[in-house]
């Protein structure tokens, strides 16, 4: 939603249409709902239908969703518009059969995965900023990018906090969290490389603060005990404050 909400806010503020963001958010969400139960009725996750029954109802799902994604992209694409999107589609696609290839590595390539799904969902914001002004360029590839940036920062701090949850010392942290506090430094370098060579804007950077110094004062805060649905919480206040922040950021000079 974050990366859906970002690329057609910023879109419209730029003068685009809000009418072909209707189905677009429609396909969106229903493809989205459709992977769980595919992945379910294919077996490829841990979560899957086992029962005749357990299999019968994933199947009638699947085909409900599927159908309605199917009148929601007729509707999208119906008279030949938007044509780009389906550049974008087989993008997000490649990145969803890429995340079932390395799921098959077991899960030490958890976090990789997650990531390279995380490619394919954020494609969502140059496709909502497409669909709302009908072009695609510079804006629409750096709405991606930050997005992506984010859901990776997220996705590793994520990790790292299930993997120290009985870590106390912050020597400790840092042992175990060098790779997180690395991607931190290297995204902070990132992000004053193309600030200043002004691919990207310096206020839109800013929406990054806020995770940034969650993740350095991790490792010099006090150990707490691993609460994974308040960390969800959090991490879900994270994500909408920086929605905020990037889109106050694109249109500020």
């Amino acid at each position: 939603m974050v990366p859906l909400v970002t690329g057609a806010t910023v879109g419209l503020m730029a003068g685009g249409r809000a009418g072909p963001l209707a189905p677009l958010s429609i396909a969106v969400l229903a493809l989205f709902l459709l992977r769980t139960p595919v992945q379910s009725w294919m077996g490829t996750t841990p979560v899957m239908a086992r029962t005749h029954d357990e299999v019968a109802l994933v199947r009638k799902v699947a085909l409900a969703l599927a159908v309605v994604s199917v009148a929601a992209l007729t509707w999208l694409f119906w008279g030949g518009g938007n044509l780009s999107l389906l550049w974008i589609g087989a993008a997000a696609g490649a990145a969803f059969i890429a995340q079932t290839v390395v799921k098959r590595a077991g899960r030490s390539a958890r976090t990789a995965a997650q990531m390279v799904g995380s490619a394919g969902l954020t494609l969502v914001s140059p496709a909502a900023y497409y669909v709302v002004t009908g072009h695609l360029n510079d804006a629409a590839w750096s709405l991606w990018i930050a997005n992506l940036l984010f859901a990776a920062n997220q996705i590793q701090f994520v990790q790292l906090r299930i993997r120290a949850a009985h870590v106390m010392k912050p020597i400790e942290k840092l042992s175990i969290g060098r790779a997180f506090l690395g991607a931190q430094i290297i995204l902070v370098v990132l992000l004053g490389l193309t600030c200043a060579d002004h691919l990207f804007g310096w206020y839109a950077a800013m929406a990054f603060l806020p995770v940034l110094f969650r993740g350095f004062g991790w490792f010099v805060s006090e150990s707490e005990p691993l609460a994974i649905h308040a960390i969800g919480k959090r991490e879900l206040i994270h994500a909408g404050v920086f929605g905020v922040l990037l889109v106050l950021g694109f249109q500020l000079p």
